[in-house]
């Protein structure tokens, strides 16, 4: 069906979980410092959270085919829900562990549903639209989260906790009582269906934009690892000033990806957005390289953000157009090469940095460059395919 109706009520479950999930990062490492985790214990800890959406959020999306939308999504937000309240009981590391390895395992089911819900409520022409509103949801919810968190966090370590939770679990409720089912039953998939595992997925011919979704998304992990110190180091700002100019970027990208992304796909097309944001991106790399003060830091973070923001919506939108294996599945795939670069990313940069401060950023301007000649063979693929039909 294409029905964008249901479209505001999706932007309000994604902003409402991106605001519970903001709330516990100030928090986090300070809890679990509190409960006995050293630095690298912490370090495992944010890991191990991707690791698990990697794992798993491809067989999500499957079952979100077959399924229904709803289910799966009921399934993510209450499971976000559940580690949270796992994370305010916690006294002993390893349940700090289990709550994050459980909290990863279904969570990892409500990005990919979010995204197929978008391809089935949506046309072809609007689609991009439609996926910039959830990207706009999810970054506008980083934007006010972490703040709710640093307020509360001041009564009690554990109330940022108890705060998520309950809002995740009224989230879910939102979404029982009046989010639809946009997948019919009679378009759902067979449970029979193989389901499409990484592997096979880089056999593709789409393989081209998975591994695009994960070059960016591995250098945006790198540069948030870093920036902080290299700020500090390169213009003396504070985390007071980090924080406005993370908010300014994020509040930049959200407008962009809500109010204008729809109008420039309408203008330009997918393929043409996304490589305008890859030329933002680059440059925003470069100029980082720049920084001085204040005001150069939020103009060239902000310019880097939102080249990087209108990629990935652009990416989910060319997915769903061109898979065969279902949109729940090919969002799927694409959410855990998201995570694997989440994963990947802060390593990599946190060891770059170590040998020298701008590697990091000089790295993602090859990167940038090498995601562009990806999206190009991919362009010249498609091309080839429509032409032998």
């Amino acid at each position: 069906m294409s029905d964008r109706r249901y479209l505001p009520l999706l932007f309000l479950v994604m902003f409402f979980v991106m605001v519970g999930f903001g709330i516990i990062i100030p928090v986090l490492p300070f809890y679990a410092e509190k409960i006995g985790a050293t630095p690298t214990q912490l370090g495992w800890l944010m890991a191990v959270y991707s690791f698990m959406q990697f794992l798993f959020a491809p067989m999500w999306g499957k079952l979100s085919d077959q399924y229904g939308r709803k289910p799966m999504l009921l399934i993510g937000i209450s499971g976000l829900a559940l580690s949270f309240f796992l994370l305010a009981v916690a006294t002993k590391l390893w349940m700090l562990f289990a709550a994050r390895i459980i909290g990863g395992f279904l969570s990892a089911a409500t990005m990919p549903t979010a995204m197929a819900y978008v391809a089935d409520v949506t046309t072809e022409e609007n689609r991009g639209k439609g996926m910039g509103i959830i990207g706009a949801a999810v970054g506008l919810g980083f934007i006010f989260g972490p703040g709710i968190g640093g307020v509360f966090s001041k009564t009690s370590l554990t109330a940022p906790f108890w705060i998520a939770g309950s809002l995740a679990l009224l989230t879910a409720i939102f979404v029982f009582c009046f989010l639809h089912e946009s997948l019919p039953k009679e378009k759902r998939s067979n449970t029979q269906t193989k389901r499409p595992s990484l592997t096979t997925a880089l056999q593709s011919p789409l393989a081209r934009l998975y591994v695009l979704q994960f070059m960016v998304t591995f250098s945006l992990a790198g540069l948030e690892a870093t920036f902080a110190y290299f700020a500090a180091e390169r213009a003396g700002l504070s985390s007071t000033e980090l924080g406005c100019i993370f908010m300014m970027m994020g509040l930049a990208g959200a407008i962009v990806q809500g109010g204008m992304l729809g109008k420039l796909i309408q203008l330009f097309g997918e393929g043409t957005v996304i490589r305008g944001g890859l030329f933002l991106s680059a440059l925003g790399f470069t100029l980082i390289l720049f920084i001085h003060d204040f005001w150069t830091a939020a103009l060239y973070l902000t310019i880097f953000g939102i080249g990087n923001g209108v990629i990935r919506p652009c990416v989910s939108a060319l997915l769903t157009k061109h898979t065969t294996d279902g949109q729940g599945s090919a969002t799927g795939v694409l959410s855990s090469f998201d995570s694997l670069g989440r994963i990947g990313g802060p390593a990599m940069a946190g060891w770059l940095f170590t040998l020298k401060s701008s590697l990091p950023y000089t790295t993602g301007i090859v990167l940038t460059f090498i995601s562009f000649a990806v999206f190009q063979s991919f362009q010249r693929a498609m091309m080839q395919k429509d032409s032998a039909l």
